[in-house]
């Protein structure tokens, strides 16, 4: 198994798709390629920034099969395979590993919410299969994953960690307890990697500069972590992936197709990103070339 511990920067990559509204894994075999030039450890597949929760288990396990094929000695690979119906998990956790990812992703059971006891089984079950790390988000799930549920759940052989929203207070908590964390808000990562322990990040903005997300990890560096400030929290002024797709399409990295039910930002919206945007290198950015767009420029599919 990898030393999934030693990954400071994991980008929980897009999933772009061509105008039919397929998985264009061309284009998907660009965006990596870039992450892995920068020097990111590994990417999510199929997560949230993925757009796992719109994509079929078909696709779903086809994306992992593919990134594990083509860049697991490169990079971790790790499945997102997590479900709020436990059987589900569980099989989606089982062809994941079988399909050779490093790791899974895996979640509370969310909207169709159950008691503390029911989430400790849950992932009581999907951690006996294979290595994972559990992730917080409550602002989705509509539960935090206190102490009392993680820290029993850390003496398990296959947790990796928690990929954490809930902040640095407490990243720090879990890490003084020898609990490995990953910062899941990029604006706080700086500071949770290098003031409060945390083992790295797995980014939303490393899509859309990966270098500079490398150095923020690396090197503790308050000029370069309030330059990217702006961008980080404009990454989420709508729900996440929202903004991320658009900035790809707006520097011309992906094609401009967005899976219903999202859609583009406001013209207003692109152009703060854009303003962002262009107080940073070119260089420093995925993609070919910055431009505004206009609402038309925009295709959706089901």
């Amino acid at each position: 198994m990898k030393d999934l511990r030693s990954a400071s920067l994991i980008t929980a990559i897009k999933t772009p798709y061509d105008a039919n509204g397929n998985i264009d894994l061309a284009t998907y075999d660009k965006l990596v390629n870039e992450q892995i030039n920068a020097g990111v450890d590994g990417i999510v597949v199929g997560g949230t920034t993925g757009e796992g929760h719109l994509l079929s288990w078909e696709e779903h396990l086809m994306l992992i099969a593919h990134s594990v094929h083509q860049y697991s000695d490169q990079l971790a690979i790790v499945g997102n395979t997590g479900s709020n119906n436990t059987r589900e998990a569980m099989k989606a956790t089982e062809n994941g590993f079988a399909m050779g990812m490093d790791a899974a992703l895996q979640i509370n059971p969310y909207y169709g919410r159950t008691s503390k006891a029911g989430v400790s089984e849950h992932f009581k079950k999907v951690l006996s299969i294979g290595p994972a790390f559990i992730y917080n988000v409550p602002g989705r799930t509509g539960q935090d994953l206190t102490p009392d549920i993680i820290e029993p759940l850390a003496e398990l052989e296959n947790l990796i960690g928690v990929k954490e929203c809930a902040g640095n207070e407490r990243i720090a908590y879990y890490e003084q307890r020898g609990i490995a964390c990953w910062s899941g808000n990029d604006d706080e990562s700086h500071d949770g990697r290098h003031q409060h322990g945390a083992h790295g990040v797995i980014s939303v903005t490393s899509n859309i500069v990966p270098k500079l997300m490398r150095q923020l990890m690396d090197n503790e560096s308050n000029e370069l972590n309030a330059k990217l400030q702006g961008l980080m929290q404009w990454l989420f002024c709508e729900p996440n992936p929202i903004a991320i797709n658009t900035t790809l399409m707006m520097t011309k990295a992906v094609e401009a197709n967005f899976r219903l039910p999202y859609r583009a930002l406001t013209l207003a919206q692109r152009q703060q990103g854009f303003e962002l945007l262009s107080a940073l290198e070119p260089t420093d950015w995925v993609g070919e070339q910055l431009t505004l767009m206009a609402d038309s420029d925009f295709s959706y599919t089901p």
